[in-house]
């Protein structure tokens, strides 16, 4: 059998752990010839694919190396023409590909879904996100990871909130999902942590901010960068045309900190943390999921399950139909127990006064 394995959508730390069970399983259970695409699925949209031999010593001391080593691209879409889609036929048609293992979150997964229907390509799918969004999935690899990035940015700007008795905004990726935001700011001692999934109400973070102005002196809040203002829209940075994910975020933190400012006696400030939070080597959690992750994946290829991806659900691994993940997001539930804990023990999630 001939496996491509590739990675796709924004680099996560995990993926070379991933890569790395992946073909050491296939070489050593299955007798497989393993080859890396370049890139993502734009190694495979070119007249020339990008690919390269992935063999046991190429894939040896890269477990705890953050990025991949197959480099990524989330702007990459060959769903976009019939020329592209013929390209990539043709491609994986001339390396004799029998399945590709694509990495990547739930705009991969629904790369992988249209190529599988378009064009035939099978393909298994492992998740990947930073953000944890990926539906059927209640952890992705690189998650935890981030969360302990953007936990310690958290805990260092607060010594400086309280320095200079400042209200400081730390805003947190996550897209549309606030996973992120909401365990780090758990974890970081957050006063006040503001969520895609609840829209704010600006009072209301005035109204905590003025309340510790005369105790703490200082304010720390936690933003995730879908966040937004009721009655507000999103904050878009770019838009990126032909992207399959072409809607940018981030900002929100800025604006947020625009409309604090003329309330409140502190300084108000912003950090955004970017993409520091989705680089640097993975913590020993995301390596033992990924490479769990990558190895399960590599038993679906062995017995020709292809058209599911690997999920972690219950506690346990297994794995679903790509079908069911393309084009949704997993979003935190209203009801979920963190945000009952956190109300609970004093945190504002930016709900207005009833």
């Amino acid at each position: 059998m001939k496996v491509g394995v590739l990675t796709g959508g924004g680099d996560c730390p995990g993926l070379n752990a991933v890569i790395r069970a992946v073909t050491k399983s296939l070489i050593s259970q299955g007798q497989c010839e393993v080859i890396g695409i370049a890139d993502g699925f734009e190694g495979l949209m070119g007249a020339t694919p990008r690919v390269k031999p992935l063999t046991w010593d190429e894939v040896s001391g890269i477990l705890h190396i953050g990025g991949t080593i197959l480099g990524t691209s989330n702007s990459a879409n060959p769903l976009k023409s019939e020329a592209t889609l013929a390209q990539v036929k043709s491609n994986v048609q001339a390396l004799g590909l029998d399945v590709v293992v694509a990495i990547g979150g739930d705009g991969t997964m629904s790369l992988a879904n249209g190529l599988s229907n378009a064009v035939g390509m099978q393909c298994v799918g492992v998740p990947k996100t930073i953000d944890n969004d990926i539906a059927s999935c209640e952890r992705s690899f690189g998650f935890d990871t981030a969360v302990a990035t953007a936990t310690e940015a958290l805990r260092r700007i607060e010594s400086t909130a309280n320095s200079h008795h400042r209200v400081m905004i730390v805003e947190t990726m996550g897209r549309n999902a606030g996973w992120l935001a909401l365990e780090a700011g758990v974890a970081g001692a957050a006063d006040i942590i503001l969520l895609p999934e609840i829209d704010y109400d600006l009072q209301a973070i005035v109204d905590v901010c003025q309340a510790r102005e005369q105790r703490q002196r200082y304010t720390i809040i936690c933003i995730g960068e879908g966040a937004k203002e009721s009655g507000h829209s999103l904050t878009v940075r770019e838009t990126i045309a032909h992207s399959p994910d072409p809607v940018r975020l981030g900002g929100v933190g800025h604006v947020l900190r625009e409309r604090l400012q003329p309330h409140l006696r502190s300084e108000v400030r912003t950090t955004v943390l970017g993409h520091v939070q989705r680089g640097g080597d993975p913590t020993p959690f995301d390596r033992v999921l990924a490479t769990q992750f990558g190895h399960h994946a590599a038993q679906l290829v062995l017995s020709g399950r292809f058209g599911r991806m690997v999920t972690l659900q219950q506690g346990q691994i297994g794995s679903v139909e790509i079908a069911q993940v393309a084009n949704t997001q997993r979003r935190i539930d209203l009801a979920h127990p963190l945000l009952t804990m956190a109300r609970d023990i004093g945190i504002c999630l930016g709900e207005a006064a009833h």
